[in-house]
């Protein structure tokens, strides 16, 4: 300790002499530093004239006091690394960053009340082991037998977990926390804290760390060791500071092109009042939006239980891996059952019904692996456990880091759009369209409009004339009705003022009749707008309705000029061919007609056909007509058994068929086939496509078996063929 004297006094001044304080003052006046000057300067006078001066005067009253001053030495600051560090070592430097220590007492064991069946076992094994210590007895065959049974107990036991009992793992009191996996898995790990706007959330823990030379940023929520820890974690219950922390470590490792691993182990967000005032939703809401858009790796990791948005807020990633015994979910199973069932005892059937299990996102095709966990979960290996984490972690990044920025941005967001079973690309079933919400008020209006169109198809083939005035004012309302829809169509696709501004235009010009062709300007603009709607139009995914009403709309009108030229052609037939001609089509059509009812023609009947159909050819070529050939039309009428074996072997040869087509995998073949007819790529690229799929399935069909079957029938269809007096032509159809 240092100690400052300083001495002052308050003098009566003596006739012509100054105070030597006001001496000392007047010479630091104007001094940057006066306190430095007045303390510099007061421990030479007191030394020196001050000393002297007031001891000289005997009959001068003095009023003296003395401040002390004492300077304390810097306490050593409370860091969480050591004062001597090797420099040279590798791995022990960044371990001493972190507040994150081993416990000083091991948790105690916990069994869940399933796994009470199990205790008894071990009682007695741990007995046994007494016994044979205090006797000396050797009881090495009993204690052998009774853990061999235990393990068989435990495997089966594990092995046919319910949801519920699964949840219970993931919430076991005693399961490795975010940071066990970290320090477990990482060669470095240095902890970073504060989302630079309110404090420091200790529900989510963030930081950089290396694995096999390469570095990471590593985000997850934490949970405690014991009940002190917990508390102080908030059971893991984030604030809207917690993401906020998240979403600054995102940014920044997006920045620094560091990929990002999360680890999710949360029953939710906190909400409490103070979270809410604060911003939890839109916190959540910010971090979503974000990661969609990060240019970096993300591989998510569910350890425990994953609650709703305050488990998706940073769960957004390219892959999701779950451990065996974690769960996903959107409410738990208890709120559920509180809501549903107004109980919560009914958590086991609302677990069940929720599909909260890593097996069952699996197959939903949510989580994109499951990863194994030791025997009786994984707090009974945690670093097994860790290393089985760190193996999947690194074969996705591997996977991932071979795409670039935009096929890392695609697939994330295909990821996610994937899970309610939607293909990019891809016409929606119209079964799912119906069994969808609609997003339009005049949803019933729709469907109307889709039976309307079905019923015209109808109309139009059974009516005589084409100018059926019901059919023409329905097709009329069609119009009306998709035209509407294409102007709602419009003013979203921000097309609404171009528009309006071509038909001011056009209504600025005078005298201008409905056929005058537009002036270049004009028509380059309408041109631009069209090619713009379109283009957005075909976009996958968008105006589904109205591309599926226009396709409607199209072939209604595509089946009414087909009408119109038949029934012009037909008109146009009539009056070419003589009435002599039209007497023995009809006796033909009469000869069909006895053929069909299996009366075998006379050598007469076959004679006259042929001539008339040799004259209706010439009467067909004289009025100008293209004849491509007569086809000679053969019906065979079939017994019923016959028919019930054709119907056999069509079903066989379908599940030949169907058989092939899984074995060989042609699934995503038939699917890239869909995606290129729905996207309207040319016919070559279809051909192509179709010709690779008919010789694989030609390879890999086994014909053999079929072939003799559809052989036999063929024989025995001659041979009731012949009986029937039919051609061989009908029996090859």
């Amino acid at each position: 300790m240092n100690t400052l004297s300083l001495v002052s006094g308050n003098y009566a001044c003596g006739r012509g002499r100054e105070d030597p304080a006001n001496e000392t003052i007047h010479r630091c006046v104007g001094k940057v530093n006066l306190a430095n000057c007045f303390l510099g300067s007061s421990f030479k006078r007191v030394n020196g004239i001050w000393t002297k001066d007031l001891g000289s005067s005997s009959n001068r009253k003095e009023h003296r006091f003395q401040v002390v001053a004492k300077i304390k030495k810097g306490k050593k600051h409370d860091r969480p690394w050591l004062d001597k560090i090797d420099p040279n070592s590798s791995t022990e430097i960044l371990t001493y960053l972190s507040h994150f220590k081993p416990l000083a007492e091991k948790p105690k064991p916990v069994t869940l009340d399933f796994e009470k069946p199990l205790v008894h076992l071990e009682k007695k094994i741990i007995e046994i082991r007494r016994m044979a210590d205090d006797t000396g007895l050797d009881f090495t065959d009993q204690i052998r037998a009774l853990e061999r049974k235990y393990q068989q107990a435990l495997k089966y036991l594990y092995k046919h977990l319910t949801p519920i009992q699964r949840l219970t793992v993931a919430r076991h009191p005693n399961r490795p926390t975010t940071l066990d996996h970290i320090l477990n898995i990482t060669d470095k790990w240095v902890e970073l804290h504060g989302d630079r706007a309110g404090y420091n959330d200790p529900a989510i823990v963030t930081g950089l760390g290396s694995m096999d030379g390469k570095t990471y940023m590593f985000i997850g929520h934490q949970k405690g060791r014991n009940t002190k820890e917990n508390i102080a974690r908030n059971f893991a219950m984030p604030t809207p500071h917690g993401y906020r922390k998240a979403l600054r470590m995102m940014k920044y490792a997006d920045h620094h092109n560091f990929p990002i691993i999360t680890f999710v182990d949360t029953p939710g967000a906190f909400a409490d009042l103070k979270s809410e005032e604060l911003g939890q939703g839109e916190a959540i809401a910010h971090n979503l939006r974000t990661m969609f858009g990060l240019k970096v790796p993300i591989v998510t990791v569910v350890t425990g239980e994953g609650g709703s948005g305050g488990a998706l807020a940073i769960a957004c990633a390219n892959k999701l891996f779950m451990l065996e015994n974690s769960a996903f979910y959107v409410a738990s199973p208890e709120a559920c059952a509180a809501i549903l069932w107004k109980s919560s005892k009914a958590a086991p059937k609302a677990a069940k019904k929720l599909r909260i299990t890593a097996q069952e996102h699996y197959r939903l095709g949510i989580a994109d692996g499951v990863i194994p966990e030791p025997l009786g979960g994984a707090h009974t290996d945690p670093a097994w456990t860790s290393q089985q984490i760190k193996l999947v972690i690194t074969q996705a990044m591997k996977e991932l880091s071979k795409m670039n920025t935009e096929e890392l941005l695609h697939h994330r967001k295909l990821k996610f759009r994937s899970i309610g079973g939607f293909h990019e690309g891809m016409p929606v079933d119209p079964e799912k369209m119906r069994n969808m919400k609609p997003s339009d008020v005049n949803a019933s209006k729709i469907n109307d409009l889709e039976s309307e169109l079905e019923s015209l198809k109808k109309k139009i083939f059974e009516a005589k004339a084409p100018s059926d005035p019901i059919t023409e004012e329905t097709i009329k309302r069609v119009k009306q009705e998709v035209d509407k829809e294409i102007t709602k169509a419009i003013i979203s696709m921000g097309l609404k003022e171009k528009v309006q501004s071509v038909k001011l235009e056009l209504s600025k010009a005078p005298n201008r009749s409905k056929n005058q062709p537009l002036d270049h300007v004009l028509k380059d603009k309408v041109d631009s707008i069209v090619q713009e709607f379109k283009s957005k139009l075909s976009r996958p995914g968008a105006y589904l309705g109205l591309k599926h009403k226009l396709q409607k709309l199209d072939m209604v009108n595509r089946l009414i000029d087909m009408k119109v030229k038949g029934d012009n052609l037909k008109a146009e037939i009539n009056q070419k061919i003589s009435d002599d001609i039209k007497a023995k089509i009809a006796n033909l059509k009469k000869s069909q007609e006895l053929f069909s009812n299996g009366t075998s023609p006379n050598k007469e009947q076959t004679e006259e056909a042929e001539k008339a159909i040799k004259k209706l050819v010439e009467a067909l070529r004289s009025a100008n007509l293209e004849v491509v050939g007569a086809v000679n039309k053969k019906v065979v009428n079939l017994s019923p058994d016959m028919e019930q074996k054709l119907g056999q072997v069509n079903n066989e040869i379908m599940n030949e068929i169907d058989r092939v087509v899984n074995v060989q995998g042609l699934g995503s073949k038939i699917k890239e086939l869909e995606d290129e007819i729905a996207k309207g790529s040319s016919s070559k690229d279809v051909e192509k496509i179709e010709a690779t799929i008919r010789e694989r399935i030609h390879a890999a069909l086994n014909g053999t078996a079929l072939k003799e079957k559809l052989e036999g029938l063929r024989e025995e269809v001659e041979s009731s063929s012949k009986v029937a007096g039919q051609s061989k032509v009908g029996v090859e159809n």
